[in-house]
C-alpha cells in the first residue's frame, strides 16, 4: 500500500505522524538517520539565518553546479510544489524520487514519530545519496541548534543574518536567537557569519566549541563599484564580479556569504572565477524581491518578518517611480504584523488584504484591523489572497506597481492565481 501512495497522499500522511507540525530536537531524527545509515561522505554546507539563507543556498548551488559538481540542495518552505524543496543541480526532483525517499524513511523509522519537516529532511538526504551528488547544501528550517537539518555534519556552516522571528521557539531577543543559529557550528570546522552586528552569544559559542569563525567586515568582505563588485577573504581576492541576478541591495551581502563558504572549501571543491561569474549571473530564486516583466510592475516577495520587510522597503525605494503603489498582503497570525505594518504603511497607496485559511492563518478582516491600527490606509478586504490579487490587477494601471508580500503562502496563492489567468 505504501508504494501506491501518490505524492499528495504521502504529504497528507506525514501530517498525521506527529502531534505537532514543529517539534524541535535531534534525538528522534538522529535515531532514524542512523537506522537508515545516512552519513554523507561528500562535503556538506549548512546555511542558516533569519533571512537570506535561501538566496545564499541558491547562489552556492548554482556556482558549484557551474564548476561541474553535482549538487543536492534542500530548502524550505516551497512556494508552489513540494518538489521545490529537494533539488539536484537546481532542478526539483520528480515525484518518483520523492516517493522512494519517503518509503525509505517510513521503512527506517520503525515506531519513531517524526514531524513533517523531519521526515522530509531525511528523505531529501536519502535522495541526494542515492543520486551520488558531489556536494550537499542544506538550508536550516527553523533556528539551527535543534533543527532537523542539524542532525547532519557540515563541513562549513553559514549564518546569514540574525533578527527576530519565530520567537515562540527561539527566544525574544537577538542574543537568544544568535545562540540558536550558532548551533550549526562545529568544532574545528569553519563557520561564516554575514551579519554585520553578530550577537555576543554567537561569538561566544563559536569560541567555546573551537569553531574557526569568519566574520564579515573582519575576515571577509566586499566592495561594490557601479556595475560590478569584488570579494576578499584572506589572500583570496575575486575581482570584476557581476552583480547577482537576484534583485535587491542586500543580495551582495548574501553573495559574499556564499563566496566565503566557497573560499573555505576551495581545497575540496575548487570553483574557478568563471564558474562564480556564471553562477552569479544565472542564479534564480523565485519570490525573493522578484520583479516580473511587463506592466503594471509586479513584485513578489516572501518577506514575513520585520527584518525582511525593512529590506523590501529599501529595495522598493530603488525602483522607478510608480503612479500608484498597491500591496497584496496577508500574514500568519503569529507573525509581528504590527511592526511590519508600521514599516510598510507609507509605501503603499492602497492595500488589498486577503485571508489565509490554514493553521495559524487569519481572516482578511482581522488582518485589515491590525493594519489600520498601524496607519495603513485605503484597505480593501477579501476572503482569499487570490481574490485580493485579482482585484488589485483589475485596478492597477500601466504605470502602477503591485507588491505581493507577507508570507510564502501569500506569494504562492498570488502566483497560482496569476498562472490561472495566463
Amino acid at each position: 500500500m505504501m508504494q501506491t501512495r501518490t505524492l499528495p497522499e504521502w504529504l497528507s500522511y506525514l501530517e498525521t505522524l506527529h502531534a505537532k507540525m514543529i517539534d524541535l530536537g535531534l534525538e528522534r531524527v538522529g535515531r532514524v538517520r542512523d537506522a537508515m545509515a545516512l552519513a554523507p561522505a561528500c562535503p556538506v554546507i549548512m546555511v542558516g539565518g533569519t533571512n537570506g539563507k535561501g538566496s545564499v543556498s541558491a547562489m552556492l548551488s548554482t556556482m558549484l553546479m557551474r564548476a561541474g559538481f553535482r549538487v543536492g540542495t534542500y530548502t524550505s518552505p516551497h512556494i508552489l510544489r513540494y518538489n521545490e524543496r529537494v533539488a539536484i543541480d537546481m532542478r526539483p526532483v520528480d515525484d518518483a524520487a520523492l516517493l522512494d525517499g519517503f518509503a525509505a524513511v517510513e521503512a527506517g523509522r520503525g515506531d519513531v514519530p517524526l514531524s513533517y519537516f523531519e521526515f522530509g529532511t531525511l528523505a531529501a538526504v536519502w535522495c541526494f545519496l542515492r543520486a551520488e551528488v558531489d556536494v550537499i547544501v542544506l538550508e536550516v528550517g527553523l533556528g539551527g541548534r535543534l533543527d532537523a537539518v542539524n542532525a547532519f555534519e557540515p563541513d562549513v556552516s553559514v549564518v546569514v543574518s540574525i533578527d527576530l522571528d519565530h520567537q515562540d521557539y527561539l527566544g525574544d531577543n537577538r542574543e537568544s536567537i544568535g545562540f540558536e543559529k550558532a548551533g550549526i557550528f562545529r568544532s574545528g570546522k569553519p563557520a561564516v557569519c554575514a551579519d554585520v552586528d553578530p550577537p555576543q552569544s554567537l561569538l561566544d559559542h563559536a569560541a567555546a566549541i573551537g569553531a574557526p569563525l569568519y566574520l564579515v567586515g573582519r575576515d571577509f568582505g566586499f566592495n561594490r563599484l557601479e556595475q560590478q563588485w569584488s570579494f576578499h577573504l584572506g589572500e583570496r581576492h575575486w575581482h570584476a564580479l557581476p552583480l547577482p541576478a537576484l534583485r535587491g541591495t542586500y543580495q551582495l551581502g548574501n553573495a559574499s556569504a556564499a563566496l566565503a563558504a566557497l573560499a573555505l572549501l576551495h581545497d575540496r571543491l575548487p570553483v574557478d572565477l568563471g564558474a562564480i561569474k556564471r553562477g552569479l549571473l544565472e542564479v534564480d530564486w523565485p519570490g525573493r524581491f522578484q520583479v516580473l516583466p511587463g506592466r503594471p510592475q509586479v513584485v513578489f516577495d516572501v518577506g514575513h518578518n520585520p527584518h525582511a520587510v525593512r529590506a523590501l522597503v529599501a529595495n522598493l525605494r530603488q525602483l522607478p517611480f510608480a503612479e500608484s503603489r498597491y500591496a497584496v498582503f496577508s500574514m500568519l497570525a503569529d507573525k509581528d504584523l504590527e511592526t511590519v505594518a508600521a514599516l510598510a504603511a507609507d509605501e503603499f497607496d492602497g492595500w488589498f488584504v486577503g485571508g489565509l485559511d490554514m493553521p495559524r492563518g487569519q481572516s482578511g478582516a482581522q488582518i485589515a484591523e491590525r493594519l489600520k491600527a498601524q496607519g495603513a490606509k485605503n484597505l480593501r478586504v477579501f476572503d482569499t489572497v487570490s481574490d485580493a490579487w485579482k482585484s488589485a490587477l483589475s485596478v492597477a494601471a500601466e504605470n502602477d506597481r503591485i507588491v505581493v508580500f507577507g508570507s510564502f503562502h501569500t506569494v504562492a496563492e498570488a502566483m497560482s492565481a496569476r498562472q490561472s489567468l495566463t
